[in-house]
C-alpha cells in the first residue's frame, strides 16, 4: 500500500483537490492565525474535505491511505486483533498479506500501538493512514457483538489484557521474543550498523524490554542490575540483598541496540563506546520513584553497563529499622544530638553507609536546624535540606563546598566523603567552630578510621578535639522468616565469632535457611546492618595523640563498650535474624 512521497500541498493541487488561489487564500490565513496545520486550515475553510487532506498527507509522509467506507475489511485481520486495543488505540485492521497485517490508523507514531497490536496478533504491522471518523465508525461496525474480553483475539487479548498486574518475566520474554523480530526486519537491506543499532534503540520492542529488565529488577529488590556482553549472549544479573544472581541472558543481535536504548535513558553518548561513562535515570513504578546511576565500560564484546537502584523512600525508614540494637540506637541518637563534633560512618561500598547518615539527617530535620550537604553525587533529595552535588569540570569540589557553607550559618553538614586532606582539614575546621559535621570514610572497622585520618595527613590532636564516634558497619542477608528454621549447635561452632559464653559443649538453637516462594528458595529475605559503634573518649583521644598502635585503640573501645562486628552478628544470629554463613561472609577478613 506504500507510495511514493509527495507534498501534501503538491498532491492536493495535482489531483485537482485544491486551486492555487485557494491555496493562497488558505496561507494567508495561516499567517495570520500563526497556526503550523495547514492541513486544519484547509478543512475549517471548507476548501478541501478531510478524506483528501488525510490522503495527502498520506503521500507526503510515504504511507498508503485507505477509505474505510469503501474498502472491504477481511475478517482474518479482525480476528486476530483484539477489540479493546482497537478501542484503545483507535485503529482498524483492514487485510492480512501472509505475516504482514495492515492497520488502519489516525496516527501512525504511535509506537505503543504498533507495538500492541503486533504482540496480540504475532504479525509485522505496517500502518496506514484513515480517516479518524471512519476508522471509529469501522470498529463499532466490524467489533460490534464481540464479548468485553475482545473476543476476536481471545487468548492473545488475555495476554495483553494482564499487563496490568504485570507477569515481568513473562513481559521480558515476550520483550526479547518481538524485540528479536523487530531486529531481523530492521537488517534487511541495512548497510550502516551503527545507525541501525541507533535506530533500533528507539523502537518499542526494546524499549519494552528495557522497561522491563529495570522493572523485574524493581520488584525483585534488586540493588543493582549488571547487563555484561558476552561472546555469544549477554548476561543479565541481578544484585539481590547483597548477593549477584543470574536473572536472564538475551541473544546477543539485541546487544547493541539494548545497551544503546539504555545509554539514551541515562542520557549518555551513545555514539561514544570506547571511554567510560556515567549518567542517571529517573523510574517511577509501583507508585515509588527510583533513581539508577548508570556507569558504562568498555570491555572486550562491547559495553558493560551496571545500574545502581537508589529507592527514595528508604531514606524515610528511620534509625529503628537499620538492624541497631537497641543501646547502639540510643547512643547514636545521643551523639547525632551534640551541638559540634563529628560523626564518622565507615565501612566497603555497598555497606549501607549512605542510608545510616541520611536516615540520621532525617531525625535531624526539623525547622529550627539549617543542614547542608555536598555529595558527589546527591544520591536521595530530602525536603528541608540544602543539597550540593559536586561538579569537579565546574571547579565545585568537596572543599570549596564546605568553604562556601561556612558562610551559609549552618548547624548541621554533611560531607559525602572524605577523600583528601584539604576536605578533611575544612570538615574538620567546620566542627571546631561549633558545627555538628557527618561524614564517611573506606575503612574496614572502626578504630581504623583514625589512623586513617592521620594517614591522610590530618594532625592527631585535630582528631581527638572533633571525632565524637565511629560507626563501622556491614550489611548481612536476613533469614526469610517464612520458612527458615531452628536447630541447634555446639557454642564451640560459634566460637569463632571471638566470645566463649559458657560450655564448649553446651549446645544453643539458632536457625538456618530453607527457601521458599517468599524468598525465591534462596532463604534469605532483606538485609539488616551488622554494626561496631566506637564513642571516643578521654582515653582513646589520648591514644589517638600518642598515634598509638591500632590493637591498642580497639583494646581502649572495648574496655569503653564496643562491640566488635563479628559479637554484633553473634547476637543478630542467636536472636535468628541472620545465620553464621552470612556473618562469616560479610564480617571475617584474613587475619580477624
Amino acid at each position: 500500500m506504500a507510495m511514493t512521497r509527495m507534498p501534501m500541498v503538491q498532491y492536493l493541487v495535482q489531483k485537482g483537490y485544491l486551486t492555487k488561489e485557494q491555496l493562497d487564500e488558505a496561507l494567508k490565513v495561516q499567517q495570520q492565525t500563526k497556526n503550523p496545520d495547514l492541513g486544519k486550515i484547509l478543512t475549517e475553510l471548507n476548501l478541501v474535505g478531510e478524506r483528501e487532506v488525510i490522503e495527502a498527507r498520506a503521500q507526503e509522509v510515504g504511507l498508503g491511505f485507505v477509505d474505510l467506507d469503501r474498502q472491504e475489511i477481511e475478517s482474518s485481520a479482525v480476528n486476530i486483533v483484539p477489540e479493546r486495543l482497537a478501542k484503545l488505540h483507535t485503529v482498524m485492521p483492514v487485510r492480512k498479506e501472509g505475516m504482514v497485517l495492515y492497520l488502519a490508523m489516525a496516527n501512525p507514531r504511535n509506537i505503543q500501538a504498533l507495538d500492541d497490536v503486533k504482540m496480540a496478533s504475532g504479525c509485522r504491522v505496517t500502518p496506514v493512514l484513515a480517516v479518524p471518523g471512519a476508522i471509529e465508525d469501522a470498529i463499532r461496525k466490524h467489533y460490534a457483538g464481540s464479548s468485553a474480553n475482545g473476543a476476536p483475539g481471545g487468548a492473545a487479548a488475555t495476554a495483553i489484557a494482564g499487563q496490568g498486574q504485570v507477569n515481568f518475566n513473562a513481559d521480558i520474554r515476550q520483550a526479547i521474543a518481538s524485540a528479536g523480530v523487530a531486529q531481523s526486519i530492521n537488517r534487511v537491506g541495512e548497510e550502516d550498523e551503527d545507525s541501525g543499532d541507533e535506530q533500533m534503540a528507539d523502537q518499542a520492542p526494546i524499549i519494552r524490554l528495557a522497561n522491563a529488565l529495570i522493572q523485574q529488577a524493581i520488584a525483585d529488590r534488586a540493588s543493582d542490575i549488571h547487563v555484561e556482553p558476552q561472546q555469544r549472549h549477554v548476561r543479565i544479573r541481578y544484585r539481590i540483598d547483597g548477593v549477584l544472581m543470574e536473572a536472564m541472558t538475551v541473544p546477543k543481535n539485541l546487544q547493541a541496540p539494548l545497551i544503546s536504548r539504555l545509554k539514551i535513558m541515562a542520557d549518555m553518548n551513545i555514539a561514544e563506546r570506547r571511554i567510560p561513562q556515567d549518567g542517571r535515570i529517573e523510574v517511577r513504578t509501583q507508585s515509588k520513584d527510583f533513581d539508577l546511576r548508570v556507569s558504562a565500560i568498555p570491555t572486550p564484546f562491547g559495553e558493560k553497563i551496571v545500574m545502581r537502584i537508589l529507592d527514595k523512600s528508604s531514606v524515610m525508614i528511620g534509625l529503628n529499622k537499620l538492624g541497631f540494637l537497641e543501646e547502639n540506637q540510643a547512643i547514636i541518637e545521643d551523639l547525632t544530638a551534640q551541638p559540634n563534633g563529628m560523626f564518622l560512618c565507615t565501612g566497603p561500598t555497598g555497606s549501607g553507609k549512605t542510608t545510616t547518615q541520611y536516615s540520621v539527617l532525617n531525625k535531624l530535620n526539623v525547622v529550627g536546624v539549617n543542614i547542608l550537604t555536598v555529595e558527589d553525587p546527591i544520591e536521595y533529595q530530602l525536603g528541608g535540606i540544602a543539597q550540593v552535588g559536586v561538579n569537579r569540570k565546574a571547579g565545585l569540589t568537596f572543599a570549596t563546598a564546605l568553604r562556601s557553607f561556612l558562610r551559609q550559618d549552618p548547624d548541621i553538614i554533611m560531607v559525602g566523603e572524605m577523600r583528601d586532606l584539604e576536605t578533611a582539614e575544612i570538615a574538620i575546621e567546620s566542627s571546631l567552630t561549633g558545627h555538628l559535621v557527618l561524614s564517611t570514610l573506606h575503612t574496614n572497622d572502626a578504630p581504623s578510621a583514625t589512623l586513617r585520618m592521620i594517614d591522610m595527613g590530618v594532625e592527631p590532636y585535630l582528631i581527638a578535639a572533633t571525632v565524637i564516634g565511629v560507626l563501622a558497619q556491614r550489611l548481612a542477608r536476613r533469614l526469610c522468616p517464612e520458612c527458615k528454621e531452628p536447630y541447634e549447635i555446639e557454642m564451640r561452632e560459634l566460637m569463632r565469632f571471638g566470645i566463649i559464653a559458657g560450655e564448649p559443649d553446651e549446645m544453643v538453637q539458632i536457625y538456618r535457611p530453607v527457601g521458599c516462594e517468599n524468598c525465591r528458595n534462596t532463604g534469605y529475605r532483606g538485609r539488616t546492618g551488622i554494626h561496631e559503634l566506637m564513642v571516643i573518649n578521654d582515653e582513646i583521644a589520648e591514644l589517638v595523640v600518642r598515634r598509638a598502635p591500632l590493637a591498642d585503640i580497639r583494646a581502649a573501645a572495648k574496655a569503653n563498650g564496643m562491640k566488635e562486628l563479628r559479637e554484633d552478628g553473634l547476637k543478630k544470629v542467636l536472636a535468628g535474624v541472620t545465620d553464621p554463613t552470612e556473618v562469616r561472609r560479610v564480617v571475617f577478613t584474613a587475619g580477624h
